[in-house]
């Protein structure tokens, strides 16, 4: 079995790393640069930065702070926020990220994800996916619907065609973010997660309420996630990459080891 990836996630506005819940009440809780250090040398396998008001804003991502993180850590690195075109995507590959999140821009613009992948290959292009609970329809017969602009916009796009339609226009992974599930530190969305997880063969990313280890054991074993992204466990001080780790390796789950 594949070791499973976790990932911290850096979400930042105006140059700093902020925290909320359900894409709301952020709280200033430190600067990206130090904190990518920090996860890094902790061992965490890989991070995600996200400008989080980028797309919503309508500007262009924070490249110098991107640049600023890619130069302090040697780990996978994936950004997201306000990339609308080929060239955003090789900005942001040229300041020093491996990886680039798409997610509003994908939803208005599906090409872009066949374009990234065509330029840059499907490695480098992760979909990002903000999904919501919500009553079974004909537009929406998985009963999760895609919103977009950081949880702003219904999209009556159903979350489980959207992965598949992104996995065959050349997405090579999906980042799937609860909305009803994001900061609430009550554990991951492990309903969607399998839904998704289970129906595409690219990997999945589990998103959206890590509190503690047990959490991602379960969103491991029961949901099948390849990866699984925490922030506020981590962020907060209530436990460090090393502490979830060895948690989980004692669970018997195949995780990389700290050393």
């Amino acid at each position: 079995m594949l070791s499973r990836r976790i990932i911290i996630c850096l979400d930042v506005r105006a140059g700093r790393t902020t925290k909320g819940v359900r894409f709301g009440g952020n709280e200033d809780v430190g600067d990206p640069v130090e904190m990518a250090r920090e996860y890094y040398e902790q061992g965490v396998d890989e991070l995600v930065f996200y400008d989080i008001t980028a797309s919503s804003d309508a500007r262009d991502i924070l490249i110098d702070v991107v640049r600023n993180v890619a130069e302090n850590i040697f780990i996978p690195f994936s950004v997201g926020g306000g990339i609308r075109s080929v060239e955003d995507m090789y900005r942001v590959l040229d300041a020093g990220a491996e990886k680039i999140s798409v997610n509003s821009a994908a939803v208005l613009n599906p090409n872009i994800i066949a374009e990234g992948a065509r330029h840059f290959g499907s490695q480098c292009v992760v979909l990002g996916m903000d999904a919501q609970k919500t009553e079974k329809r004909a537009q929406i017969p998985s009963g999760y619907e895609i919103w977009i602009n950081g949880g702003r916009t219904p999209m009556n796009l159903d979350a489980l065609e959207w992965a598949k339609r992104a996995e065959d226009l050349g997405a090579g992974e999906i980042c799937l973010n609860s909305i009803d599930a994001d900061g609430t530190v009550e554990g991951y969305e492990l309903e969607l997660t399998s839904l998704i997880s289970g129906n595409v063969s690219i990997p999945v990313i589990a998103s959206g309420g890590a509190g503690k280890p047990e959490h991602l054991r379960d969103v491991f074993r029961k949901a099948q996630a390849d990866a699984a992204l925490i922030a506020s466990m981590v962020h907060f001080g209530w436990y460090t990459v090393g502490d979830i780790k060895r948690y989980l390796a004692a669970e018997g789950i195949p995780v990389r080891q700290v050393i």
